[in-house]
């Protein structure tokens, strides 16, 4: 089954399955975000727009999604926030080069088939000295997690990854650098990482 075909299906669903378990992730990591001046920020795979209640007000949004459905659950949600919405692929970002001041990846880089891709992509539309906010469920270098491996082989056709190593996805973007690094659910599974693009 396709993502695209995917996250259409269970876009009524998303916010019961999320919400409660990652408001907290959410605002924490997008508290690392300007609270003033404005800004053009990317939110990479925005889904049903569960960031939008944690973002600064005054900045520019551009929220990007693969589905239609998806992007229809955002609209009730922007309120006053300037924010444009489309329709377009992680991994090949409709947009021009060094465009953005931070991208936002929350719950998207274990989600695409090719996240050495989703990140190059984030790293080219990004401003040197721009920031990428990561949040998503990583396994370590060498870890081996048999039952995650296992239950991978069907999660991967149908929402998610479950064996992405950040560092191996990392090393493909060579113009990124960790700047912070943090565990934050389920004993580290879950990371919070903040990227930075030189200026």
């Amino acid at each position: 089954m396709s993502l695209r075909r995917s996250y259409t299906i269970i876009a009524p669903l998303y916010d019961a399955l999320l919400e409660t378990a990652g408001g907290r992730l959410r605002a924490a990591s997008l508290a690392q975000l300007p609270q003033q001046g404005t800004q053009d920020i990317l939110i990479s795979g925005i889904g049903t727009g569960l960031d939008l209640p944690h973002l600064p007000p005054g900045h520019t949004y551009t929220g990007l999604d693969l589905t239609a459905a998806m992007l229809e659950r955002v609209k009730p949600r922007i309120g006053n926030l300037q924010m444009n919405l489309v329709q377009g692929n992680s991994m090949a970002l409709p947009f021009a080069n060094e465009c953005f001041d931070h991208v936002v990846l929350h719950l998207i880089l274990a989600i695409v088939p090719d996240g050495r891709a989703c990140l190059r992509e984030t790293a080219r539309v990004l401003k040197p000295g721009g920031s990428v906010l990561v949040l998503d469920k990583f396994l370590k270098p060498g870890e081996t997690a048999p039952l995650r491996r296992m239950l991978n082989l069907l999660s991967r056709h149908l929402v998610t990854r479950l064996d992405v190593v950040f560092e191996e996805v990392l090393a493909a973007v060579p113009e990124l650098k960790v700047a912070g690094d943090m565990p934050v659910l389920a004993g580290g599974w879950f990371r919070s990482i903040r990227l930075t693009k030189a200026g």
